[in-house]
């Protein structure tokens, strides 16, 4: 019988092997429709005005189904049924809720400051990142790092619902009420909390409740074996579709300023590292201090570290137009996301093992 030393080094033996190959090479795929993007915008000039022929308040009607695709398919994900019965631990429950909502949006806002003073649309961008909590891509790092699965299931369902009520007014507290308290220049940040209320309902409210009615049908009427096994895999390429293509189309309409500042994805990078090294850390500490187990800690951390740069693309589009660079900001988010995570998940499995002696 494997010890759990042998189960530990199997697993960070095939971390990159239990990817799909579309996330594996997700830091690739996103670098070509960089590319494209840059490439289309110079063939064809006049893409701008074919994208504004039809709009959805100040979101061009493609740019929108764009951000829709890249959002259904990963709330169809959540496993809302289990907030109906769970028994969890509540030192989990709270640790997250304090690592999601308070501690993790405070260090983007302080990490924005300090790397991106002189810079406040990608300043934005970046705080508009730490808002977003995850609700996707941790399922994956959960998995890889032997976390605990139904514990991640509870806290993605939670951090959705949390999102739709809570994101529009974090929102107006971190770029306009805490500056103002801190004496910090906010006047460049121009937005409504009644323009982040409605990117939050379209790009969130709508997939949400298709996702959730998707669930709801798809387990009553096929069952959980043919959802979770054939369904799924079936439309969750479609997620990675939706973020490529609307990456394209912003590449496609800002390749001049991204040409002429390619330091640009540098600065935004390097707050994005810190945050990530530095919320894994704190709550696998957190974990560990508080007496969790290895599988809830390991879920704390990942839930915790990870962000949903699906909606902060959208809310930073709907908000300030498909060519700001709060968009650029988020759109470098799951460029950084993927090697970063991966190597916390190694080195998440390198703390489990040595732990298990």
């Amino acid at each position: 019988m494997p010890t759990a030393e042998g189960r530990s080094d199997a697993a960070s033996d095939h971390v990159l092997a239990r990817l799909t190959t579309l996330d594996r090479f997700l830091p690739i795929w996103i670098g070509i429709a960089m590319a494209i993007g840059l490439l289309l915008g110079r063939a064809l000039p006049g893409i701008r005005d074919v994208l504004d022929a039809i709009r959805v308040g100040e979101t061009s009607l493609p740019i929108a189904l764009g951000l829709l695709m890249m959002m259904y398919p990963v709330l169809a994900k959540v496993r809302y049924e289990d907030m109906s019965h769970v028994t969890g631990d509540r030192r989990l429950l709270w640790s997250s809720l304090v690592l999601n909502w308070l501690i993790g949006p405070a260090l983007m806002f302080a990490l924005a400051w300090l790397f991106l003073p002189d810079q406040p649309e990608y300043r934005t961008g970046l705080i508009v990142i730490g808002l977003a909590r995850c609700i996707a891509m941790v399922l994956i790092w959960n998995e890889l790092a032997c976390g605990d699965r139904e514990a991640a299931a509870l806290l993605v369902a939670i951090n959705s619902l949390f999102q739709i009520l809570a994101y529009a007014l974090l929102g107006t507290f971190y770029l306009r009420i805490l500056p103002g308290w801190l004496g910090l220049d906010a006047q460049s940040v121009h937005f409504s909390t009644t323009d982040i209320t409605r990117a939050v309902l379209i790009f969130l409210g709508i997939p949400l409740v298709a996702g959730y009615l998707t669930r709801r049908i798809g387990l009553r009427a096929k069952g959980i074996t043919w959802y979770e096994q054939t369904f799924i895999p079936r439309i969750s390429p479609w997620a990675l579709y939706g973020l490529l293509f609307t990456i394209v189309v912003m590449f496609a309409l800002q390749g001049a300023a991204i040409t002429a500042a390619p330091l640009t994805v540098v600065r935004v990078a390097l707050p994005l590292l810190a945050y990530f090294a530095i919320m894994w850390g704190a709550a696998f500490f957190l974990g560990t201090r508080v007496g969790l187990p290895y599988p809830k800690t390991a879920t704390l951390a990942f839930t915790a570290a990870g962000n949903n740069f699906e909606l902060a693309i959208a809310v930073a589009i709907g908000v300030w137009g498909v060519t700001s660079g709060q968009a650029l900001a988020g759109v470098v988010g799951p460029l950084i996301e993927v090697p970063a995570l991966v190597t916390l998940v190694y080195v998440s499995l390198w703390l489990r093992r040595r732990t298990a002696h």
